[in-house]
């Protein structure tokens, strides 16, 4: 035997049995059954024919896998299943049978990927052919992050019968929306992850030389961002010819439609299986924005009971709390990832009566992480205390919000009080050659060309794009409106959007807007800490709808939504609130060219004079949900 753990894993013993599948015993501590067996690689059929490569843990006593019915946790994924090893022996050992599948042109799966599309129908085969199995009581619980939380809503959207609930953390869905499109631009996280994933796991990379060129093409990935848009054809991402065609595909569709209607719950959330949903996100991820938008659309839809817990992490972070240059406290933290899940999973799947419903996170439908409540100095690693408190809520968003407009006034003011009526402008020039550099925020797959979380809004080494250490505010093409330090705390909870009065030289462009918490200068902090909290982006195009484009006059004044991320923050008393406006926020955006060509098929760009207007007539502001006495 070998010795491989003092706690959780005692021995284990590998044998290969007579059908050429591996079977794995290993012993635990955790009760139920206190070992389980693996079985490797089966190869699932779906309605098609396609097979879909899937593992099988169950618990076992003396190395045999135990014979009774037990509900079901699912894992479908794009990432090699081989990585759920460490939730499925939880799982296993603690009563559940867990199955791990690699969805569909994924590494061991056959068949051709797409985003998404497929794990709907191919979620309810894999569905009913675990409900057909002598170890399977027919009840399926599912688990993922990102894209595999992404495949839960899939598999609900679809119905398959099996599935009794769900805990999708940080989840795709709504892809048009606030994801993948965001207010018309494209999120090129996407094309980070396209260039990454094209030569990992993909039906091109079992060629070892294809996969070589496209590991090449990722390495340089900074340097193809310089020459954007991406083309069908004309780089090495050809040789995966299903994911150029699915990235080019999205950058040049702007519009939420039918071509982003997978895993779309905003707008057909009466198609979602009534179920128990739990869903997961936090104040700087990436899908935060479509998690609570989630929330309320299913809160309308279904029964469920549906909950939500946000914190102040980034993606797939839960356990963390401290990410970019900040910290949250300790307690910010989920400890065990495996154990509360399984809280849920026992209540809704065997029937167990425990702390669901009575006992945190469980007690009541929303729980949400209040940031900036710590004292601003520095901890032990140089991070920004910023601190918190979790606390519970019975809706999102609050009942007992206040929704307060703050102005956006000339000299760079932001204030409560109206603006004047005397017509009053502010203006600033965008080049597409020079776009404003993204530093930190609402992130996922930025693996080397984007910052996550909170961040000094200044440049230095950590941005390859901002090098130089000085503020972002210096920019000429950032314009700064803050408020005056505050006379007290103002705690800031919800959905925030910035209306925005502009115009444009160009028929097309950009406006972005971020939201600042100004700390003012400390001993620690001689020049002050700019935390981002959340921001946004519109393009002219879109500014009518999300559906249709309709491109600008030059020199007309329109009024511009540009929808934030969600928040929770304590604004504390001598802190400013402050608003960035520009037109770019880069690599976190494509890049408006200026000139109105169809999307993602330019050739040209120009400067555009951009024009913000702030009086009585034309009241650009942000709208904070407030809540009060807190």
């Amino acid at each position: 035997m070998q010795l491989v753990g003092k706690q959780r894993f005692i021995t284990r013993r590998w044998f290969v049995p007579a059908i050429g599948l591996l079977l794995m015993v290993a012993s635990g501590s955790w009760g139920f059954a206190n070992e389980f067996v693996v079985q490797k690689d089966v190869m699932v059929p779906m309605r098609d024919g396609v097979r879909l490569a899937t593992d099988i843990y169950r618990p076992a006593t003396d190395g045999k896998a135990l014979e009774q019915p037990l509900p079901v946790i699912l894992s479908r994924l794009p990432y090699n299943k081989d990585g759920q090893a460490s939730a499925a022996k939880y799982y296993a050992t603690h009563g559940y049978v867990f199955v791990a599948q690699d969805t569909r042109g994924r590494y061991k799966s056959e068949g051709t990927w797409h985003m998404l599309s497929d794990d709907g129908p191919d979620g309810v085969d894999c569905a009913a052919w675990i409900g057909k199995q002598s170890w399977s009581d027919g009840k399926i619980g599912m688990i993922g992050t990102s894209y595999y939380g992404g495949t839960q809503h899939a598999m609900a959207l679809a119905g398959a019968p099996e599935l009794a609930t769900v805990i999708p953390v940080d989840a795709m869905a709504n892809m048009g929306r606030q994801s993948l499109r965001n207010g018309g631009a494209f999120e090129l996280r996407f094309w980070n992850w396209i260039f990454l994933n094209a030569g990992r796991g993909s039906r091109a990379a079992k060629d070892a030389g294809t996969a070589e060129t496209l590991k090449v093409m990722a390495d340089q990935r900074l340097a193809y961002l310089e020459q954007l848009p991406t083309r069908r054809g004309m780089t090495p991402l050809r040789l995966s010819p299903e994911y150029e065609d699915w990235l080019v595909s999205a950058m040049e569709h702007g519009a939420n439609d039918s071509f982003w209607s997978d895993v779309n719950i905003v707008d057909a959330p009466q198609e979602y299986k009534d179920i128990p949903v739990y869903l997961v996100s936090g104040w700087y991820d990436s899908w935060g924005g479509n998690t609570t938008a989630n929330f309320m659309a299913l809160q309308r839809a279904i029964k469920g009971p549906v909950y939500m817990i946000m914190g102040p992490w980034i993606h797939a972070q839960q356990t963390a709390s401290s990410h970019g240059q900040v910290s949250f406290g300790k307690e910010a933290a989920i400890a065990n990832q495996w154990a509360w899940r399984k809280e849920w999973y026992d209540h809704w799947l065997k029937g167990a009566d425990n702390s669901v419903g009575k006992a945190d996170p469980f007690q009541t439908p929303v729980r949400i992480f209040v940031m900036g409540t710590g004292d601003g100095s520095k901890d032990e690693k140089g991070r920004l205390q910023h601190g918190g408190y979790w606390r519970n809520e019975n809706e999102w968003p609050l009942a007992r919000t206040q929704y307060t407009d703050f102005y956006l006034q000339a000299g760079g003011v932001l204030a409560q009080e109206a603006p004047p009526a005397k017509e009053s402008i502010t203006q600033f020039q965008f080049d597409p050659a020079d776009p404003v550099p993204t530093i930190g925020g609402n992130i996922s797959s930025g693996d080397d060309i984007l910052v996550q979380g909170g961040w000094n809004q200044k440049g230095g080494p950590h941005i390859w794009n901002f090098l130089k250490p000085i503020p972002i505010s210096a920019r000429k093409d950032v314009l700064v409106f803050q408020s005056a330090p505050l006379e007290h705390d103002l705690e800031v909870t919800g959905e925030i959007e910035v209306e925005l009065f502009a115009s444009s030289s160009a028929v097309d462009t950009d406006f972005t807007a971020k939201l600042v918490d100004v700390y003012p200068p400390s001993a620690d902090w001689p020049g002050g800490f700019d935390l981002n909290i959340g921001d946004g982006i519109v393009r002219g195009r879109f500014r009518e709808s999300l559906q249709e484009e309709v491109l600008m006059t030059p020199g007309e004044t329109y009024e511009f939504t540009i929808k934030l991320y969600p928040t929770s923050n304590v604004f504390k008393k001598g802190h400013r609130i402050r608003v960035d406006i520009s037109s770019s926020n880069f690599p976190r955006f494509d890049v408006n060219p200026n000139t109105g060509e169809p999307l993602n098929r330019q050739r040209m760009s120009k400067v555009a004079d951009q024009t913000i207007c702030h009086d009585s007539t034309r009241p650009s502001r942000i709208v904070l949900p407030v809540i009060p006495g807190t």
